[in-house]
């Protein structure tokens, strides 16, 4: 089994997981002004891309 001859640093330990962030999801807001996610129908109003394309009682 593989083991680690020197201890890894702090500094190093910290560039390593300089990539594993949580990546903030992007949010356009409706014309109902409800935050949804892009490329998606608003789940308030059903509209998308300016037109009702979920019936307002399922959405």
């Amino acid at each position: 089994m593989a083991v680690p001859k020197k201890r890894t640093s702090r500094s190093r330990k910290g560039m390593r997981r300089s990539h594993d962030h949580v990546a903030v999801p992007n949010v356009v807001f409706c014309e109902c002004g409800e935050p949804t996610l892009p490329h998606r129908a608003c789940s308030v109003c059903g509209n998308y891309k300016g037109r009702q394309v979920i019936s307002g009682k399922d959405a």
